[in-house]
């Protein structure tokens, strides 16, 4: 039987790519803002695009903040992508603002010091040895990134038993991480071609 993934949809744009990704290696998907169908699934996805504050906004108007939180405890899995994975860290600060995130992830999510920002196009991640993301993934498999701000202070998350995988763009951020239960990617899975997909089916399989 297929597993059951929920993408949750709480205002944030990029529903139907990731919906259509997450569909073609095989899950039963569905798009929703029913926190209901989101507790209960094999899987959630947490997807985010745009500004931190609007997606946090977004995420509090529908009250998914418990929710997710929730199944990070009860140790069932959630994927976020994008600013959805920006979202699970202590806080992020967009042009002088900070505003508070899910506090799920130690660290805070800055602006990336970098000769050309946004960071747009493909790049190479660095996974950590024990990564299940990136499992069977050679070297050089790129991804696709779209962004401006990320999380960079990395060795506070390997501290916290984070597993991080890196890519640089101008300095090292943190481009994915992991816990047992709790994986992000800041790249896009969704627009990531093959490379993205063999992410997603590894994913599905901790489900």
């Amino acid at each position: 039987m297929a597993k059951r993934v929920v993408i949750l949809d709480y205002g944030s744009g990029n529903l139907r790519s990731a919906e259509r990704a997450v569909a073609r290696v095989g899950a039963d998907v569905e798009v929703t803002d029913d926190l209901g169908k989101a507790a209960r699934a094999d899987g959630l996805v947490v997807p985010g695009v745009g500004a931190y504050a609007a997606c946090m906004a977004g995420i509090e108007q529908l009250g998914a903040g418990p929710t997710i939180a929730e199944r990070v405890r009860a140790g069932a899995p959630v994927l976020g992508i994008c600013v959805g994975m920006q979202i699970l860290f202590d806080a992020g600060e967009e042009h002088g603002v900070v505003t508070k995130g899910l506090g799920l992830a130690p660290g805070e999510v800055k602006a990336l010091h970098a000769p050309v920002v946004p960071h747009m196009g493909w790049n190479t991640v660095n996974w950590p040895q024990d990564t299940v993301l990136g499992a069977g993934l050679p070297a050089d498999t790129r991804f696709y990134f779209v962004h401006s701000y990320a999380p960079t202070v990395i060795d506070a998350q390997a501290q916290a038993g984070v597993r991080v995988a890196t890519a640089v763009h101008g300095e090292p951020f943190v481009a994915a991480f992991e816990t047992d239960v709790l994986r992000a990617t800041q790249f896009h899975p969704e627009k990531s071609g093959d490379a993205g997909a063999a992410l997603l089916t590894n994913w599905l399989g901790t489900l």
